[in-house]
C-alpha cells in the first residue's frame, strides 16, 4: 500500500496559474506570486499570481465596461442561458480533470469530488441557465390614469469571495445567479485552493462567455479588502468566517454596497429515541465527517436522547473507526487531509481543549502519519454546552455528543448559539419533527437526513450565520434590483 504522502494516480495538469482580467491571462502588476501547497505531503503544487489593489482596479474596469457598454447585460437573456449551458457541458466533459484539481489542491477524496462536488456544480450552472430568460417583473394597478410596472435589472459588477472547502462548488453557487441576472464578476478564490477556479474560468472562455464578464484575481485578504472598498463594485458576496464578514460590513459602509454572506455554523443534529437509530448514526457520521469536517453546516453538536445515548455512541464510534484516512486519490479513501497547516493545528488545539475541559475522547484525537495534514476521526462524549468544542466552529473531524431529555429542553439548547445555519432532527414522530423544524433558528432543517443539497433549494443562515440566501430563486434576489416604472396614460 502507498504511504499517505504518495499518490496512486497521476496528478492533473496545472494549466493556468495567472489571473484572468478582461479575457487575458496575465501576471499581477506587482509580479508577486504565492505558493499553493499539497495538503497530502506539504509540497508546493504551483506558484500563482498574487493580486493586489492595482489588479482589482484593472478587473473592475474590465467588468464595468462589460456591464455598462459591453455585451453581457445587453445580451438576449436566452443567449446568456445558452452560453451558461455550454459552460456546464464543458465542465461535464472535463469532470475528471476538475475533480483531480479539487483533490490535489484541497485534499478531499477523489470519490467525493467526482460524486458530489462536480455534479452539484454542473447542476447549479444548468439550473441558473434556465432562469436567465425568466426574470420577469409585475404590472401593478395603481390609482389614477397610469400604467405601472416593475423591471428586474442586474445589480451590476459583483465581487465574489469564495472559501477553500468547496472551491469549485462555491464558484458555481456564485457565478450561476450572477450570470443569469446579467451581472459581471470579479472573483477572488481562496489562497489555499485557487487552481480549480482558474481552470473553470478557462472553460468559461471556451464556452464563449465574453471578455470582462468573468475576472479572477487570486490573492490574500488584502485582495478581498480592495474589492470591498472599490467604488466600482456594486455588490459583494462572501462565504467564510463571521469575523471577516464583520470587517466587510465596515469597509462596505462607505459605498453602501449590497452584501450577502454565507458564514459558519455550529449545527445541532438532534436524535430522538424513536428514530431509526442506524439511519441516524449513518447520518450523523456523514453530517460531521464529510469533507474532513470542513463544512459550514457540519452537524458538530450531536444531541442524543438520554435513553439511546449509550447505544448511539457505541454505533457511531464503531463507524468512525472504520473510516479510511489516507491518500485522497485512492477511491477507497473516505477522509483526506485538512486543507493546510493552520487548519490542522487549529483542530488539534480544539481536541486538546476538549480533553482539558473534561470531555471523553472515545476515538481519534491524533495526527495520522508524519507528513501531511491528516487527523483521525474524533468523537467526544461527556460534552457540556459551555465547552469550547460545543460552542466554537472547529471545522474539522471532531464530533461532540451531548445527551438531552425532552423536546422543550432540546429546542432551548439547540438555539443556544450565535450561529443559525443548519440543523437536523431524527424521529418517526411527524408532529415532533415539524415542531423542531419550526422552533430551531436555522436557515435549513433536515428531517431524517443530512446534507441534502439541490440547486433549487435556498441555503443560508439566521443570526451570525449569514445574510441573504444562495441557491434557488432566492439567490437571484441578491443579483437583481427592482425598478418601478410609472407612465401617464392621459
Amino acid at each position: 500500500m502507498a504511504t499517505l504522502a504518495e499518490s496512486k494516480f497521476v496528478a492533473p495538469i496545472i494549466r493556468q496559474t495567472n489571473m484572468l482580467i478582461n479575457g487575458k491571462w496575465i501576471e499581477s502588476r506587482s509580479g508577486k506570486r504565492f505558493q499553493t501547497i499539497n495538503p497530502v505531503n506539504e509540497t508546493v503544487i504551483a506558484e500563482v499570481a498574487e493580486g493586489d489593489a492595482a489588479d482589482v482596479d484593472a478587473a473592475v474596469k474590465a467588468a464595468r465596461a462589460a456591464f455598462d457598454s459591453g455585451p453581457w447585460s445587453k445580451m438576449d437573456a436566452r443567449d446568456r442561458g445558452r452560453l451558461m449551458n455550454k459552460l456546464a457541458d464543458l465542465m461535464e466533459a472535463n469532470l475528471d480533470e476538475l475533480a483531480g484539481l479539487e483533490t490535489l489542491d484541497n485534499g478531499k477524496p477523489i470519490a467525493d469530488a467526482r460524486a458530489a462536488d462536480l455534479p452539484l456544480a454542473i447542476d447549479c450552472i444548468r439550473y441558473y441557465a434556465g432562469w436567465a430568460d425568466k426574470l420577469t417583473g409585475d404590472t401593478i394597478p395603481i390609482r389614477g390614469n397610469y400604467f405601472c410596472y416593475t423591471r428586474r435589472e442586474p445589480v451590476g459588477v459583483c465581487g465574489q469571495i469564495i472559501p477553500w472547502n468547496f472551491p469549485l462548488l462555491m464558484a458555481a453557487w456564485k457565478w450561476g445567479p450572477a450570470l443569469a441576472a446579467g451581472c459581471t464578476i470579479i472573483m477572488k478564490p481562496a489562497e489555499q485552493t485557487p487552481l480549480s477556479c482558474l481552470r473553470l474560468a478557462e472553460l468559461a472562455q471556451e464556452a464563449g462567455i465574453p471578455d470582462g464578464v468573468i475576472n479572477v484575481v487570486p490573492g490574500f485578504g488584502a485582495t478581498g479588502a480592495a474589492m470591498v472598498k472599490h467604488p466600482g463594485i456594486d455588490k459583494i458576496a462572501f462565504t467564510g468566517h463571521y469575523e471577516t464578514a464583520q470587517k466587510i460590513m465596515i469597509d462596505a459602509a462607505a459605498t453602501l454596497k449590497r452584501l450577502t454572506f454565507e458564514l459558519g455554523g455550529k449545527s445541532p443534529n438532534v436524535v430522538f429515541a424513536d428514530a431509526d437509530l442506524d439511519a441516524a448514526v449513518a447520518g450523523a457520521e456523514f453530517g460531521l465527517f464529510f469533507n474532513q469536517g470542513q463544512c459550514c453546516c457540519a452537524g458538530s453538536r450531536v444531541f442524543v436522547e438520554q435513553s439511546v445515548h449509550d447505544k448511539f455512541v457505541e454505533k457511531v464510534v464503531a463507524r468512525a473507526k472504520l473510516r479510511q484516512v489516507g491518500d485522497p486519490f485512492d477511491p477507497k479513501t473516505t477522509q483526506g487531509p485538512q486543507v493546510d497547516a493552520d487548519q490542522f493545528h487549529k483542530i488539534l488545539s480544539y481536541i486538546d481543549k476538549g480533553k482539558s475541559e473534561g470531555a471523553t475522547c472515545m476515538t481519534g484525537g491524533n495526527r495520522v502519519g508524519t507528513k501531511g495534514f491528516f487527523i483521525e476521526p474524533t468523537v467526544f462524549t461527556g460534552v457540556r454546552d459551555e465547552m469550547a468544542i460545543a460552542t466554537d466552529e472547529i471545522f474539522g473531524p471532531v464530533m461532540s455528543i451531548l445527551p438531552f431529555n425532552g423536546v422543550d429542553e432540546i429546542i432551548e439548547r439547540a438555539n443556544s448559539t450565535y450561529y443559525g445555519l443548519a440543523a437536523a432532527v431524527w424521529t418517526k414522530d411527524v408532529q415532533k419533527a415539524h415542531r423542531i423544524a419550526a422552533a430551531v433558528r436555522a436557515g435549513t432543517v433536515w428531517v431524517n437526513c443530512y446534507d441534502v443539497f439541490d440547486a433549487a433549494a435556498p441555503f443560508g443562515g439566521f443570526k451570525m450565520s449569514g445574510m441573504g440566501r444562495e441557491l434557488g430563486a432566492a439567490a437571484l434576489n441578491n443579483y437583481t434590483e427592482s425598478k418601478t416604472v410609472t407612465m401617464s396614460l392621459g
